[in-house]
Protein backbone atom coordinates (compact mmCIF):
# COMPACT_ATOMS: atom_id res chain seq x y z
CA UNK A 1 0.00 0.00 0.00
CA UNK A 2 1.27 3.50 -1.02
CA UNK A 3 1.62 5.30 2.61
CA UNK A 4 1.74 8.63 0.44
CA UNK A 5 -1.98 8.44 -0.50
CA UNK A 6 -2.60 8.90 3.07
CA UNK A 7 -1.19 12.09 3.63
CA UNK A 8 -2.29 15.42 3.51
CA UNK A 9 -1.24 18.32 1.78
CA UNK A 10 1.96 20.25 3.48
CA UNK A 11 0.43 23.43 5.14
CA UNK A 12 2.93 26.48 5.69
CA UNK A 13 3.28 28.69 8.18
CA UNK A 14 4.33 32.19 9.06
CA UNK A 15 4.67 33.62 11.74
CA UNK A 16 3.94 37.53 12.61
CA UNK A 17 6.80 39.86 12.81
CA UNK A 18 10.05 38.31 12.09
CA UNK A 19 8.64 35.50 10.65
CA UNK A 20 6.72 37.82 7.93
CA UNK A 21 10.29 39.52 6.94
CA UNK A 22 11.94 35.95 6.20
CA UNK A 23 8.97 34.65 4.08
CA UNK A 24 9.09 38.23 1.61
CA UNK A 25 12.34 38.96 1.76
CA UNK A 26 14.10 35.58 1.59
CA UNK A 27 11.23 33.31 0.68
CA UNK A 28 10.75 30.40 3.49
CA UNK A 29 7.81 29.92 5.45
CA UNK A 30 8.30 30.02 9.58
CA UNK A 31 6.98 26.08 9.87
CA UNK A 32 5.02 23.50 7.79
CA UNK A 33 2.83 21.01 9.11
CA UNK A 34 1.89 17.63 7.37
CA UNK A 35 -1.05 15.47 9.46
CA UNK A 36 -0.06 15.91 12.95
CA UNK A 37 3.40 16.68 12.47
CA UNK A 38 4.80 20.31 12.32
CA UNK A 39 8.44 20.80 11.45
CA UNK A 40 10.14 24.61 12.63
CA UNK A 41 12.00 26.68 10.09
CA UNK A 42 15.69 27.28 12.52
CA UNK A 43 14.77 30.04 15.20
CA UNK A 44 17.32 32.11 16.47
CA UNK A 45 17.27 34.35 19.65
CA UNK A 46 15.93 38.28 17.23
CA UNK A 47 13.31 40.45 17.77
CA UNK A 48 11.02 41.98 15.05
CA UNK A 49 13.76 43.96 14.14
CA UNK A 50 16.16 41.39 13.57
CA UNK A 51 18.39 42.36 16.18
CA UNK A 52 20.16 39.47 19.06
CA UNK A 53 20.70 40.13 22.79
CA UNK A 54 24.10 40.76 23.76
CA UNK A 55 24.02 38.18 26.61
CA UNK A 56 23.86 34.49 25.51
CA UNK A 57 21.27 33.36 28.03
CA UNK A 58 19.47 36.18 26.50
CA UNK A 59 19.72 34.52 22.85
CA UNK A 60 18.91 31.59 23.70
CA UNK A 61 15.83 32.27 25.53
CA UNK A 62 14.65 34.89 22.94
CA UNK A 63 14.67 32.03 20.76
CA UNK A 64 12.69 29.76 22.79
CA UNK A 65 10.47 32.10 22.72
CA UNK A 66 10.63 32.69 18.89
CA UNK A 67 9.63 28.60 18.51
CA UNK A 68 6.79 29.11 21.12
CA UNK A 69 5.57 31.78 18.96
CA UNK A 70 5.82 29.46 15.63
CA UNK A 71 4.12 26.42 17.22
CA UNK A 72 1.42 28.47 18.03
CA UNK A 73 1.00 29.42 14.28
CA UNK A 74 1.37 26.53 13.38
CA UNK A 75 -1.47 24.79 16.14
CA UNK A 76 1.48 23.35 18.31
CA UNK A 77 2.74 24.19 21.42
CA UNK A 78 5.90 23.08 23.74
CA UNK A 79 4.02 20.29 25.08
CA UNK A 80 4.40 18.04 21.52
CA UNK A 81 7.75 18.95 20.92
CA UNK A 82 9.72 14.98 20.22
CA UNK A 83 12.89 16.48 18.47
CA UNK A 84 14.96 19.44 18.68
CA UNK A 85 18.25 20.29 17.25
CA UNK A 86 20.43 23.36 18.15
CA UNK A 87 23.21 24.88 16.29
CA UNK A 88 25.67 26.92 18.17
CA UNK A 89 28.89 28.89 16.97
CA UNK A 90 31.42 29.64 19.52
CA UNK A 91 31.46 26.47 21.54
CA UNK A 92 29.85 25.30 24.16
CA UNK A 93 30.62 27.25 27.55
CA UNK A 94 28.75 25.59 30.55
CA UNK A 95 26.30 29.03 30.35
CA UNK A 96 24.89 27.29 27.08
CA UNK A 97 23.68 23.58 28.38
CA UNK A 98 22.71 25.52 31.60
CA UNK A 99 20.41 28.12 29.83
CA UNK A 100 19.04 25.61 27.87
CA UNK A 101 18.43 23.29 29.85
CA UNK A 102 16.86 24.94 32.40
CA UNK A 103 14.30 26.37 29.79
CA UNK A 104 13.44 22.51 28.40
CA UNK A 105 12.33 21.91 32.02
CA UNK A 106 10.57 25.17 31.90
CA UNK A 107 9.14 24.69 28.44
CA UNK A 108 8.18 20.71 28.58
CA UNK A 109 8.07 19.89 32.35
CA UNK A 110 6.45 16.54 31.58
CA UNK A 111 8.39 15.56 29.03
CA UNK A 112 12.14 15.35 27.76
CA UNK A 113 12.70 15.52 23.82
CA UNK A 114 15.18 14.00 21.86
CA UNK A 115 17.97 16.49 21.22
CA UNK A 116 20.90 16.77 18.72
CA UNK A 117 23.31 19.40 18.98
CA UNK A 118 25.46 20.97 16.07
CA UNK A 119 28.55 23.22 16.46
CA UNK A 120 28.62 25.40 13.39
CA UNK A 121 31.06 28.38 12.08
CA UNK A 122 28.18 31.16 11.65
CA UNK A 123 24.42 31.12 11.50
CA UNK A 124 22.22 33.22 9.24
CA UNK A 125 22.78 36.51 10.77
CA UNK A 126 26.61 37.93 11.45
CA UNK A 127 25.71 38.31 15.64
CA UNK A 128 23.57 34.95 15.96
CA UNK A 129 25.44 32.84 18.62
CA UNK A 130 22.16 29.66 18.50
CA UNK A 131 19.47 28.56 16.57
CA UNK A 132 16.78 26.11 17.36
CA UNK A 133 14.87 23.83 15.05
CA UNK A 134 11.92 21.73 16.38
CA UNK A 135 9.63 18.60 14.97
CA UNK A 136 6.44 18.69 17.06
CA UNK A 137 3.82 15.87 16.52
CA UNK A 138 0.26 17.17 17.44
CA UNK A 139 -2.02 14.71 19.52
Amino acid sequence: MNMNMNMSKPEFFVAPGAGEFFRTELHFSSAVKIDNRVETSGQGGWNDSLQIPEQIEDEIAAAFRNVELVLRTAGATWSHVVHVNTYHVGGFPPIVNETIVKLYRQYMPNHAPIWTQVGVAALGLPTMRFEIRVTAIVH
